[in-house]
């Protein structure tokens, strides 16, 4: 299913890894926001959750959403998954890649997420993550 991206932190337009992942690369980069989210970070780059206890339904996660080009797409996926430490069913996962609908100003557009992995939810939990002030990274 090759689903546009939504980004919200180093994938971002400007960003470290959309320089190294993105740029020129894409036909499309819009503003979008994903309802219910909250964002957490050890340091370097942002997790996002939609657990309850962990982000509040008023919450916002703010980010862009990036169409790929087509004949990239498959490589561009492939190394962002590797990026963000994500297998498919994968134990150890960093991140988890699902389909979500998100918003932006042309209304609802499904696409592939990075969220917290159980892993890095059980960090945040324990404290080991501060939480990213308004959902905006960077």
């Amino acid at each position: 299913m090759q689903l546009p991206l939504f980004v919200y932190g180093t994938l971002k337009p400007g960003g470290l890894n959309y320089t190294r992942y993105l740029a020129g690369l894409t036909t499309e980069e819009t503003p979008a926001s994903l309802a219910g989210a909250a964002l957490y970070s050890p340091g370097p780059f942002p997790f996002l959750t939609l657990e309850p206890g962990l982000a509040t339904p008023g919450e916002l996660a703010q980010g862009c959403l990036i169409v790929v080009a087509a004949g990239r797409y498959p490589d561009i996926l492939d190394a962002l998954d590797l990026l963000e430490g994500y297998s498919p069913g994968g134990a150890n996962n960093l991140y988890e890649r699902v389909a979500l609908a998100v918003a932006t100003v042309g209304g609802p557009r499904q696409a592939w997420v990075y969220v917290a992995s159980a892993k890095a939810l059980r960090l945040i939990r324990a404290g080991r993550m501060r939480r990213v002030a308004g959902g905006v990274w960077g």
